[in-house]
């Protein structure tokens, strides 16, 4: 492909983008392929000669589209968001077409430093911690991660490390350790402990209160319980907006638990933490300038694509510490001179994507106004959705509403909530997904798109509400 064949290309592709988001209501939200469709509208064998670009495009439409779950739609409320922005695609595209790899900052000087830079800007717009911040004086640093499932699984290695005096990546892990969050922590957690080596059955489940945050005096019961067997404890997650009902555990009384008993705390605040743009909802933080290590993903409530997870450590040399491995092909003058991050050892992979530049992109053409903007819109919407279902008699609020997802159920039990989800999934025109809370199935609604509007969740609730009567029946 030449130079003005790529030109002609790619604005045939930033066309097709833009068409596609201008016309993404017309799409049914949830993808209607049966499995292997998909994979039979695709020919056997790759193409022994290359194919006009025309033909690929035209494949995008006929093939790749009837395929896809469209996160973009304004009318998408399952899990929690995954904003795309019209900058972060961009950045994305300049980021792929630089094609750098940023393992060290030899590789790449530009690379490094933006992200170095970037995420203490993010410090002060989240309002965090200064001793997550990468320059002055202090210890601590950001680095971007793929999502807040690697965050954590790096956290809970450093915390591995720091526990067994840094010697387990020598010897292995020899002792019984063991790690804590609450029942409704992500599953990540546990596929983390498998893989660390401290074992899925050593992370202990702490129960919640019924808000479903996390009980400090139920944390501080198995950490001594552990002790008084001779184990090892390590690791405490908190969760900052749980995935099944936004649950904020309280941070500062666990934080002191992991004082007493010397244990890393991680606060894992994938969805919510974007949330801290806007001063009066600071309050999701208090208690994180306590902690060992915090995660949050601009991927998901900040306009920024897929992927990009924010991870912060307050001692950066302990992460260093668990990472690095220094073959001789990979040394060099600047890593020698001990003056520059080389962010390989700060994660678990050797090479690394050029994030940075969508994350930048994104907080200079919103600005922190724009982005507060963003925060706030979804959160009164979901605020008044949360009034609509209360003024219903036909329906309950299943949890605590303090950001923009909304739990709710059908008055009429289980299987009422359980045909209404499928009736309301099944007409295309919206995407909603479950929970189970106190052994109930809630319905969530999460408010968060780039496109979403009042009207999107106005005919949201009336769809639902057109539902609930054949549900019940």
């Amino acid at each position: 492909m030449t130079p003005e064949q790529f030109r002609h290309a790619g604005r045939r592709t930033i066309d097709w983008i833009a068409h596609y988001l201008e016309t993404i209501e017309r799409h049914p939200v949830l993808s209607r392929v049966a499995p292997g469709e998909i994979r039979r509208r695709l020919p056997p064998r790759a193409p022994e000669r290359g194919e006009p670009f025309d033909a690929i495009l035209q494949d995008l439409d006929d093939v790749i589209l009837p395929g896809i779950t469209h996160w973009q739609s304004p009318n998408f409320f399952a899990y929690f968001p995954a904003n795309a922005s019209p900058p972060a695609i961009l950045g994305d595209l300049v980021s792929s077409g630089l094609g750098v790899q940023g393992m060290l900052w030899a590789t790449s000087p530009a690379c490094t430093e933006l992200e170095t830079h970037v995420l203490d800007w993010l410090v002060d717009l989240l309002d965090l911690p200064d001793r997550f911040k990468s320059d002055g004086a202090g210890a601590g640093g950001g680095v971007i991660q793929d999502t807040a499932s690697s965050a954590s699984l790096c956290a809970l290695l450093a915390a591995r490390e720091r526990a067994t005096g840094f010697q387990t990546n020598e010897t292995g892990v020899d002792r019984a350790l063991t790690a804590y969050t609450s029942t409704q922590a992500h599953s990540s957690l546990e596929k983390a402990a498998g893989i660390a080596g401290i074992g899925r059955r050593n992370l202990r489940p702490i129960e919640v209160d019924a808000a479903q945050a996390m009980r400090p005096d139920a944390l501080e019961r198995a950490i001594a319980a552990d002790r008084r067997a001779g184990r090892t404890p390590c690791f405490v997650c908190a969760t900052v907006g749980t995935t099944a009902s936004t649950a904020i555990d309280p941070v500062p009384a666990i934080a002191e638990v992991c004082r007493r008993y010397g244990v890393w705390l991680h606060v894992d605040a994938a969805h919510a933490g974007s949330a801290a743009l806007c001063p009066e909802l600071r309050w999701i933080h208090a208690g994180v300038e306590h902690a060992d290590s915090y995660c949050f993903n601009p991927h998901k409530w900040m306009l920024t694509n897929f992927d990009c997870d924010c991870f912060y450590v307050a001692d950066r040399a302990a992460l260093i510490s668990t990472f690095s491995v220094t073959p001789e092909y990979l040394r060099n003058p600047a890593t020698e001179s001990g003056t520059v991050f080389d962010y390989r050892d700060w994660q678990v992979p050797l090479g690394r994507r050029f994030r940075a530049l969508k994350l930048w992109f994104v907080i200079r053409q919103y600005g922190a106004e724009g982005l507060r903007a963003h925060i706030r819109r979804h959160v009164a919407l979901a605020q008044e959705f949360a009034g609509w279902v209360a003024a219903d008699d036909r329906f309950e609020l299943a949890a605590p509403v303090p950001l923009n997802l909304v739990c709710f159920r059908h008055v009429g039990g289980d299987p009422a909530n359980q045909r209404l989800l499928d009736e309301l999934n099944g007409s295309g025109s919206l995407y909603l997904t479950h929970a189970r809370l106190d052994g109930r199935l809630v319905l969530r609604l999460a408010i968060g798109g780039t496109f979403t509007e009042r009207r999107h969740v106005a005919g949201a609730w009336q769809l639902i509400r057109d539902r609930a009567g054949a549900a019940a029946a």
